[in-house]
């Protein structure tokens, strides 16, 4: 009778109920990337149409959403029964912080570069700065499981926004350049963070307080740069729409996603986010997409459905070595 293979010959992979709860974590990501895609057609109209800046449409979203949050929160009686221990305010603190400057860091570096280079870089360095941080932690090289949806994310989303020309002073682009990257780093410290669950702090909890925070922290910016808030029903509208869909919703499904989605899901699941902004752009703002355009959004989707493939050839190859 034939002996088992030891577990270093049987092929790599999740198991069943570990590649199910990974799935359907990747799927919160995704969906997570699509509700962050529909504030920037929101707040390029809260901005064109109602004369609100970029860093009052971001103020107002977190306040609102922790506000929000907070409410729903304290007459629940959540607040009351939560355990306020030294790890459950650290880590809310810490995201109120990356919160703050994930906000501060990008809108600095669309004030100093053209939008679309700050987003290019901003959304670029994310599955980057994930796949390092994986890896730093394991202490580990990247895996081809992980490494092919990356380079695929980053020249799909490279195709998709194209390469923006700038006559800005070379000083400007490298500041721009500099904050662009440093709001990608701190949403990617997020995202690694808020992979190990804190006990007690739930989902909602950690979204609501957090963003809550990070609305206050950001207030002097604020002042600083001008904050202005809207008036009329259709712009209240789109406002508590920005506050509510692509926030509140969205950091909901993104955090619950983080604990189960595996290292390719959180360094790719969210590149949703350009992609969904770039079809309703298209659909609802009349911006055409080029043919490069086309290609990139087709890579995009090729680097989020490219992980159970690369399991699948990697599976195929243990089974005949």
């Amino acid at each position: 009778m034939a002996s088992s293979p030891p577990p270093s010959a049987r092929p790599p992979g999740p198991t069943t109920a570990e590649g199910g709860a990974a799935q359907r974590g990747f799927v919160l990501l995704v969906f997570a990337g699509v509700l962050w895609g529909t504030g920037g057609p929101a707040a390029a109209v809260l901005q064109t149409d109602h004369g609100l800046s970029s860093m009052s449409a971001a103020v107002h979203r977190l306040l609102i959403a922790g506000v929000v949050i907070g409410l729903v929160l304290l007459f629940a009686g959540r607040l009351h029964r939560t355990a306020w221990s030294r790890p459950l305010v650290g880590r809310l603190l810490l995201n109120g912080v990356l919160h703050a400057g994930f906000q501060l860091l990008y809108f600095a570096s669309l004030a100093l570069i053209p939008v679309g280079l700050a987003t290019l870089v901003k959304i670029g360095s994310v599955p980057v700065f994930v796949t390092a941080g994986v890896c730093l932690t394991a202490r580990r090289r990247p895996t081809v499981v992980l490494t092919v949806p990356v380079v695929l994310a980053v020249v799909g989303l490279s195709l998709l926004a194209g390469f923006p020309s700038t006559d800005v002073p070379p000083a400007q682009v490298a500041a721009g350049l500099t904050c662009a990257l440093g709001a990608g780093l701190a949403f990617s410290v997020m995202g690694l963070v808020n992979r190990r669950p804190v006990e007690g702090l739930d989902a909602l909890t950690n979204a609501g307080l957090g963003m809550l925070l990070g609305g206050v922290l950001l207030l002097p910016a604020a002042l600083v740069f001008g904050v202005s808030a809207p008036l009329g029903p259709q712009a209240l509208g789109l406002l508590l729409f920005l506050g509510l869909v692509p926030t509140v919703l969205a950091y909901l499904s993104y955090f619950t996603g983080l604990r189960t989605a595996s290292d390719t899901g959180v360094a790719v699941g969210t590149i949703a986010e350009p992609l969904t902004a770039a079809l309703l752009s298209a659909a609802l703002l009349g911006e055409q997409m080029t043919a490069a355009g086309l290609v990139g959004a087709a890579v995009l989707v090729a680097s989020m459905g490219a992980e159970p493939v690369m399991r699948r050839v990697e599976r195929r190859r243990g089974r005949t070595s």
